[in-house]
């Protein structure tokens, strides 16, 4: 019966509108703009059939599922945690390969060097929300971990682990070295901007004098001043040191499908993260991880999961310029710009000002993390056992905060 009446419903209707149309005079119309129409129905029609394409392709795009399913479990059950972080992480992977294919189509227009700067900005999304989330929270030691762990995690697991899986495709695989160490030396120039408030509060009287504070307060604008300038040096003066030496490569997207996927995947990130944030402190109690390898370790290998799948994908394709950039300039803006941010807003938005007075440890990390990049880029060459090298680095700095976690956290 219910049907039978939507079905009698939908005829009076296509009745009504015959009418109407044979009742309105054909020559006072105007039609001009229909061809207009057809033509931008036809382009979001192909983009769409694309971008269905690729995700019919990729089996690990089936992941997309549980974005909704992540979203909605936070919403119904706020007390399953576990399964909170196990929902998040599975959906950022899906979330982490749509944008990396989009990044690549990017890069493809405007060059490996944007494409790197866009990927590590779009990426670092992912790190900010999570770091203001714990701000919000007063959780001041999870977000110095996640922003020093982000420093190491991209200068030395994701740029080793681009040349271990490109140099196992490519005997010997080649780079922009000026590119590599420019962003070497920004990261240099905040190791320093580190060291200063920790050596500061080795001295008690000067520490608890706030001098600490103010002297972080200066030094953010200050990186924050270097990092503009390093942009407008790369991206403006001195653009031509940084073209990639790769060869041209056709954009598997159109530009307009790329950059609506890039706008759309970064809002899905930022949410699903804020997900992720309320799970993990209980999660990593659940599997017995210490807050320090939770915020140096996985907060940041999940926070970076979008710019990990960029690099590695640009990595296997011989594109180790986009790979570089993108490791390389995503640790460079984490210290140069968001660590900077995240104490200004400490002002506004947290329970009290936070410093850049990192525990020694992370600072150590940061700067032989950088040291180690440095010397893996330096000739502008790399094969699968450079890489093997920086990763090497990388675990034995994972295992040191999983057995040993720092007693003197600030």
């Amino acid at each position: 019966m219910g049907i039978k009446l939507i079905q009698l419903t939908i005829v009076r209707q296509a009745e009504l509108l015959l009418f109407v149309t044979d009742s309105i005079p054909t020559d006072s119309l105007d039609f001009s703009p229909i061809p207009d129409r057809k033509r931008l129905w036809k382009l979001n029609d192909a983009a769409m059939k694309l971008l269905l394409q690729e995700i019919r392709r990729n089996p690990l795009l089936w992941l997309l599922v549980f974005v909704p399913i992540a979203l909605a479990a936070e919403k119904l059950n706020h007390e399953a945690h576990t399964l909170h972080f196990i929902l998040s992480v599975l959906a950022i992977l899906p979330l982490a390969v749509l944008l990396s294919h989009a990044t690549e189509s990017v890069a493809a227009k405007t060059g490996d060097s944007v494409g790197g700067l866009l990927n590590a900005t779009l990426g670092n999304l992912t790190e900010l929300v999570i770091a203001i989330a714990a701000l919000q929270a007063g959780q001041y030691t999870l977000v110095k971990a996640s922003v020093a762990g982000a420093i190491v995690t991209n200068s030395l697991f994701m740029l080793g682990a681009s040349f271990l899986l490109g140099g196992l495709r490519y005997h010997v695989q080649e780079f922009n070295r000026v590119a590599a160490r420019f962003q070497a030396g920004l990261l240099f120039l905040a190791t320093i901007a580190l060291l200063i408030p920790s050596a500061v509060a080795e001295h008690e009287a000067l520490g608890k004098a706030g001098l600490n504070r103010d002297l972080s307060l200066a030094l953010s604008f200050l990186l924050l001043v270097g990092y503009a300038l390093g942009l407008w040096f790369s991206l403006n003066t001195h653009r031509e040191l940084f073209a990639g030496t790769g060869e041209e490569h056709e954009a598997a997207w159109p530009i307009g499908l790329a950059l609506a996927t890039l706008a759309g995947v970064t809002v899905l990130v930022a949410l699903v993260s804020e997900v992720f944030v309320g799970s993990v402190q209980y999660a990593a109690t659940a599997f017995g991880m210490s807050p320090a390898f939770v915020g140096f370790i996985v907060v940041a290998l999940v926070g970076a999961a979008a710019e990990m799948a960029a690099a590695f994908s640009a990595a296997r394709k011989n594109r180790l310029d986009l790979s570089v950039s993108i490791a390389l300039g995503s640790a460079a803006q984490i210290a140069l710009f968001v660590a900077p941010v995240l104490v200004l807003l400490s002002y506004l938005i947290g329970p009290s000002p936070m410093d850049l007075n990192f525990w020694p440890g992370a600072v150590a990390m940061v700067l032989f993390a950088t040291l180690t990049a440095s010397l893996v880029t330096a000739s502008g060459r790399s094969a699968w056992f450079v890489g093997v090298l920086a990763i090497m680095v990388y675990l034995m700095f994972a295992t040191a905060l999983y057995l040993l976690p720092p007693s003197g956290a600030p």
